[in-house]
């Protein structure tokens, strides 16, 4: 569902009932590993150290200027890296896939890469406020970053258009490409990164039987592939927000602009 042929096209969308293959993955245990260990370091030096109190140990936390701040901002990036190369790895393969599938190369079957972009950051960017430019650490938790027409962080490629923006719905609902806005300013260059969830994978495993669930799909002309049928059901469609309406809601608050919708045809879950 095209809902703005040029910038479609800007993004290599052109041909009615084109494929896309949109996947989503970061640092894995990696990250998750960096953030226990910061955070264990963070409250033995917080309150004696830097007079720092918290309600919550899970907001546990240091100066950006202090070592043990610089220290994390460093261990934050390289997993920002290695989310990086592990989406490079899983295009690489994906692309291999295709090839051996259709016996043409990825560059034959016109496999481009639109956009990567990694969320749940915090990354040192300038921004106006109050009329002047200032850099600021902005944290993105549950929100991607979407520049505007004309950023310089921009690729050249999109960059009299804006920052692609992914937003991913669920298997059963399908997801958005957008792009960034320059009102987009306001949130700091920031919108939603997916539909986000309404109940947590505990309840939907209960909710939702995998098995059943993929038959459901399957009889709905999308096809499933999980790891385990446990997975599969904390990935229920009814176990996240109305795609649609998130995406009417960033589009009202002027942050980002539909451009596609995708329709879900074939899902695999790790």
């Amino acid at each position: 569902d095209v809902r703005d042929k040029e910038l479609a096209a800007k993004f290599g969308i052109t041909i009615p009932n084109q494929i896309v293959v949109m996947f989503h993955c970061g640092s894995r245990g990696f990250g998750h590993q960096v953030a226990t260990d910061y955070l264990q370091k963070f409250l033995k030096v917080m309150e004696p150290k830097y007079g720092i109190k918290i309600l919550d140990r899970e907001l546990a936390c240091a100066p950006l200027d202090s070592p043990e701040g610089r220290d994390y901002f460093a261990a934050m990036k390289c997993g920002l890296n290695m989310s990086f190369a592990n989406r490079q790895v899983i295009l690489h393969r994906i692309r291999e896939v295709f090839s051996q599938v259709f016996g043409r190369s990825a560059e034959d079957l016109e496999m481009r890469m639109v956009y990567d972009v990694a969320h749940n950051t915090a990354k040192l960017e300038c921004h106006i406020v109050d009329g002047q430019e200032k850099t600021l650490l902005v944290h993105r938790k549950g929100a991607t970053r979407a520049f505007g027409p004309g950023h310089d962080e921009v690729p050249v490629r999109y960059r009299d258009i804006g920052q692609p923006v992914i937003i991913g719905g669920s298997m059963e609902t399908g997801s958005y490409l957008l792009v960034g806005t320059a009102s987009g300013a306001e949130t700091f260059f920031s919108t939603a990164h997916g539909s986000g969830r309404t109940m947590s994978r505990t309840k939907a495993r209960k909710q939702w039987h995998g098995k059943q669930l993929q038959r459901d799909l399957e009889a709905r002309g999308i096809y499933v592939r999980s790891t385990s049928w446990a997975g599969l059901a904390e990935e229920a469609g009814g176990a996240y927000k109305d795609i649609d309406e998130v995406i009417a809601a960033t589009e009202l608050a002027g942050i980002s602009k539909p451009v596609v919708r995708f329709t879900p045809i074939g899902n695999v879950k790790g």
